[in-house]
């Protein structure tokens, strides 16, 4: 069964514990995408045209391609 999935531009989206694809800033050349569990939301602005930048569970920042929110 296929994720669904929400955008990453926009805050409102994405909460703490959420499911999440992200770019590193050094992966943004190849596009290399880290998926992971958001722990803190760094970006204040409610949208960001390249993703909102979070950090995950395991440290890592990155803008955020793509919310996989819990189904209910």
């Amino acid at each position: 069964m296929e994720k669904k999935s929400l955008p990453g531009s926009i805050r409102k989206n994405i909460h703490i514990g959420d499911e999440v694809s992200i770019v590193q800033k050094h992966h943004q050349r190849t596009g290399e995408i880290t998926e992971g569990f958001v722990k803190r939301i760094l970006t204040s602005s409610p949208t960001h045209p390249h993703g909102i930048k979070v950090m995950l569970d395991t440290g890592e920042v990155g803008r955020v391609k793509e919310v996989f929110p819990e189904e209910d």
